[in-house]
């Protein structure tokens, strides 16, 4: 079965996490099973001091999987960032869609997110020409050879991943 996952990319602090968080409610209502993957170029952690986890994982465990009725996590130490290929084979094969934050090296189809206030130039359309562009969810009307859809239209948004990334590889 094909891999149903766009990458939303951005320069940092143009509302990829706020699409992303609205776009998830649409999906949702529209009865898909959404996976979502956050690229983080910093270091980050979610095993803090004090909680068994912390202490299984500080004596020595290389993986430490934490699992509840609800849900589980799972913390995995590496020497580098896996590539999303990776990340989407092993945990998201219950999904009817990825989306991801970020990636934006990745050969993954991409919706850029553009706010002018914040650039004047894209990421994908700028120095290097990636093919792997689907669309831009913009806040200004911009020419290109791609949709252009209104980043404050969520539900369009949700339209296009519908129809490109979900039913295009179903």
């Amino acid at each position: 079965m094909p891999v149903r996952a766009v990458s939303f990319v951005a320069k940092s602090g143009t509302g990829k996490t706020t699409l992303l968080e609205q776009v998830i409610v649409e999906l949702k209502q529209r009865g898909y099973r959404v996976g979502v993957i956050k690229h983080d170029a910093h270091r980050f952690d979610i095993d803090h001091p004090g909680k068994d986890s912390h202490r299984l994982t500080a004596a020595g465990a290389d993986t430490m999987l934490i699992s509840s009725p609800e849900k589980l996590a799972v913390v995995k130490k590496h020497r580098e960032s896996p590539p999303i290929e990776e990340l989407v084979a092993a945990y998201f094969g219950d999904v009817d869609v990825i989306l991801t934050e970020g990636f934006k090296k990745s050969g993954l189809p991409k919706i850029e997110v553009h706010r002018a206030e914040r650039s004047a130039t894209l990421i994908c359309r700028g120095a290097e020409h990636d093919s792997s562009l689907l669309a831009v969810a913009s806040d200004e009307p911009l020419e290109l050879d791609v949709p252009v859809l209104d980043l404050n239209n969520p539900a369009q948004v949700a339209d296009f991943v519908e129809e490109r990334v979900i039913r295009a590889t179903a």
